[in-house]
């Protein structure tokens, strides 16, 4: 299995990862929104929106 960050063999230590520093480049594309899990809810994707929009707002 290859680390779907850098593509170097995985350490088992750090497993699907090669390294800390890599498993935390992931860590931190989840932290800052660049992947998500779909929602089948399309009610809600309304209130995720407008909640995004806010935040975003409040930053700026």
């Amino acid at each position: 299995m290859s680390c779907p960050i850098c593509q170097k063999a995985a350490d088992a230590k750090y497993r699907p990862f090669c390294s800390k520093r890599c498993a935390d480049i992931d860590l931190g594309k989840w932290l800052n929104s660049e992947y998500s899990i779909p929602d089948a809810n399309v009610d809600g994707l309304e209130e995720a929106l407008e909640a995004s929009q806010e935040k975003e707002d409040r930053l700026h």
